[in-house]
């Protein structure tokens, strides 16, 4: 009973020791509107993530393995209130039971890094796909946001977190500015 006692006890200390895998915050912020561009037309929304991994980062410090990242946060449920915030800033108020609908597919969201003790290259890229789909017909627009950065010195998990935020945060600006899809929004929404 004693032994049994002593190795539940090590395997459990084990277990705590075992080395957590490696996650970043990601907070995507919204652009908020100064004057509203219409009041009380409703719309849904919905999203999905299609990316065919949940990382957010790729390491590779050139040894034999790459090391993904992931995030703390969902991120499609970030993005999805991102996303929200931003359309009631402009007056669109989110509803259940709505026609006209707003769908987010975030397509890919991924920081390559290759870093060595000496230097650090970043790559990121965004891609997002807005289908907004109303009684009177349907408007997609895709969202392609890049970057490139170079440092010195190996990258941390907060180089790494500034980069995917900034680039998401650039992207949600270009959605939040896209003169198309105001006016679609404006015109078609009930």
């Amino acid at each position: 009973m004693r032994k049994l006692a002593l190795v539940a006890s090590m395997a459990l200390l084990s277990a705590c020791s075992a080395p957590q895998q490696e996650q970043i915050n990601f907070t995507p912020e919204a652009v908020h509107s100064k004057n509203a561009l219409v009041h009380g037309k409703t719309y849904s929304l919905s999203s999905k993530d299609i990316r065919s991994a949940q990382y957010v980062a790729l390491v590779d410090s050139g040894r034999s393995s790459i090391e993904p990242i992931h995030s703390r946060q969902n991120v499609r449920i970030a993005l999805e209130n991102a996303l929200a915030e931003q359309f009631k800033s402009q007056g669109f108020n989110l509803s259940v039971n709505s026609p006209d609908s707003v769908e987010l597919d975030i397509q890919e969201l991924l920081v390559n890094v290759k870093h060595s003790v000496m230097k650090n290259e970043m790559e990121g890229k965004v891609t997002l796909v807005l289908t907004v789909e109303t009684p009177k017909g349907k408007l997609v627009k895709t969202y392609n946001g890049t970057s490139k950065k170079t440092g010195l010195l190996s990258a941390s998990n907060s180089n790494i977190q500034e980069v995917l935020n900034d680039l998401v945060d650039h992207v949600l600006k270009e959605i939040a500015n896209d003169k198309e899809l105001q006016t679609y929004m404006q015109e078609n929404f009930q």
